[in-house]
């Protein structure tokens, strides 16, 4: 850190990952929590002698660098309270992390908090797991929800969520006949395996979907033996938390909601195998799939075929299958959308870097292998990307969802060439002030909700960030409607790339989409 990379964060002024505090001749309390928040969330930057006056619309007026008395003791407190446990139960931090920078002629001490890593979250203070977690968003710190906090508990453990043994449920509550279907895909890929001579129960247990609990000597199943292969009203009545939903949207005429749908009906035991094999037919119908010979045998097994059910059977083992939520499968004319309870173990971009991160759900995941469904681990998210870029289709969007507690991907069947035309259309929607000839690269960064923002905008510059959450709430479904938080993230990054600025007051301003050769200190 130095003081020019502390003035463009300034600069930028993004509060989510930016928090001042006066802190004249001390360390203040509120530093903690913060601490805990920014390790548990997208980590952050802390300021110790800078003033924010959060209610100052204008970015060059709203922080005063007002520098600390004495900042050798400051940074010799923090480091001293940073490593006692009973006032944060793990420190993060290295030496290169906490500085003493001069801003203005003023000492300013410099906290680099970053992301904590699954295996250690969450990261609390003074000694209170339940009160002493907290996380970030746009607004400030607060104090982690219960629900957050068990499943940031869970992550921890290498050993995965699916292995929970399930007491008072037996081969009694699996549903042999998916089981059967399952063994017949299972045999099919192995002939010769030994497992193949095994009784259904010898059979589960090998995949880790039956067990012994040893401390009270009785045998039942796993979370993930009944999950992937049980009968639907044992399911229901032990995760009634979950529900499987797929909704096709595709091709629909008039006033259609969907063309197709699986929800539970009464007509299918309601188990994750059956549910995927179940709706990946449907999802792959419409592919295209070139013809190809494998010797004498058509082989349409195409790598976009691959990364859909890679992108299936991943929703399902990185899923929270814990958490309150449906597993929902979406297939629309020119996209597939697949929503899964939980949160991301690993940050966004450390994922599309290919990343490894240990699946929450790993005898379900190796259940699904075993029958070639989902590739070796680490593999999984770039062959998606390869598939879709192969294609030439839109990048695969990856959307965490914290106020949702789930996580989205789409995969968007589209050309980048159908793109290019697409962001010429919106340039001319949005005006001539964006400059379209010259900014394609920022407008193919764009997701398609921030497009349809700008859009709004062009028609209406006053419009506030609820009126356009509310206007887009109204051409979705109540699953799908966008809350303000998530409209001012999108507001924040238009900012951010330059594209977007706002003037006047909060009430009474409106936006302004930048020129490209105007930049964000001008327009203010």
């Amino acid at each position: 850190m130095n003081k020019n990379t502390i003035k463009e964060t300034l600069q930028k002024g993004e509060r989510v990952t930016l928090e001042c505090k006066k802190a004249q001749s001390s360390v203040p309390n509120s530093v903690w929590e913060t601490y805990s928040a920014f390790a548990n969330t997208n980590g952050g930057l802390i300021l110790l002698g800078v003033f924010e006056d959060a209610k100052e619309k204008d970015i060059n007026k709203r922080f005063t660098i007002t520098g600390v008395d004495n900042a050798e003791k400051i940074r010799k407190d923090f480091w001293n309270l940073v490593n006692n446990t009973e006032k944060v139960n793990v420190n993060l931090l290295k030496d290169e992390d906490v500085e003493i920078v001069e801003l203005n002629g003023k000492n300013v001490v410099a906290i680099n908090v970053p992301r904590a890593d699954y295996t250690i979250r969450p990261v609390f203070i003074n000694n209170n797991l339940m009160r002493g977690t907290f996380i970030r968003n746009h607004e400030g710190d607060y104090h982690c929800p219960e629900q957050v906090i068990r499943m940031m508990v869970r992550d921890a453990f290498q050993d995965g969520n699916d292995r929970l043994f399930l007491k008072h449920y037996t081969m009694d509550d699996i549903d042999i006949p998916t089981l059967e279907r399952y063994r017949n895909h299972f045999k099919s890929r192995f002939p010769d395996h030994v497992f193949n001579s095994l009784d259904d129960k010898e059979f589960l247990r090998q995949l880790g979907g039956f067990t012994m609990n040893r401390e009270e000597g009785v045998e039942g199943l796993t979370m993930a033996g009944l999950l992937m292969f049980g009968k639907g009203l044992p399911v229901r009545e032990r995760f009634d938390n979950l529900r499987l939903d797929y909704i096709d949207k595709s091709n629909l005429i008039g006033d259609q909601r969907y063309s197709d749908r699986l929800t539970y009906d009464g007509t299918w035991e309601n188990n994750l195998f059956n549910f995927v094999t179940m709706v990946l037919p449907k999802l792959l119908r419409d592919l295209p799939r070139p013809f190809k010979m494998e010797g004498v045998v058509r082989d349409d097994d195409t790598p976009q075929h691959k990364a859909v059910r890679e992108a299936m059977t991943n929703a399902i083992i990185h899923a929270d299958l814990m958490v309150d939520g449906v597993l929902k499968v979406e297939k629309y004319d020119n996209k597939f959308v697949f929503t899964n309870p939980g949160l991301l173990k690993l940050p966004v971009e450390q994922i599309y870097a290919g990343e490894e991160t240990k699946a929450r759900n790993q005898r379900i995941q190796n259940m699904f292998r075993m029958i070639g469904f989902g590739e070796n681990l680490g593999s999984g998210f770039p062959l998606i990307l390869s598939a879709w870029n192969e294609k030439h289709w839109l990048k695969p969007e990856l959307v965490e969802q914290p106020e949702l507690l789930q996580v989205k991907l789409v995969l968007t069947v589209e050309n980048k060439e159908e793109e290019s035309f697409m962001t010429q259309d919106v340039g001319i929607n949005v005006g001539i002030n964006v400059g379209i000839n010259d900014r394609k690269d920022i407008l193919k960064e764009l997701s398609e909700r921030q497009i349809v923002i700008l859009e709004m905008i062009v028609s209406d510059p006053s419009l506030s960030a609820k009126a356009m959450s509310e206007k887009i709430s109204e051409k979705t479904s109540e699953n799908d409607s966008v809350d303000v938080r998530t409209i001012e993230r999108d507001l924040a990054q238009l900012k951010k790339m330059g594209v977007l600025t706002r003037q006047g007051a909060r009430k009474n301003g409106h936006w302004v989409i930048i020129p490209q050769n105007a930049s964000l200190e001008k327009q203010q």
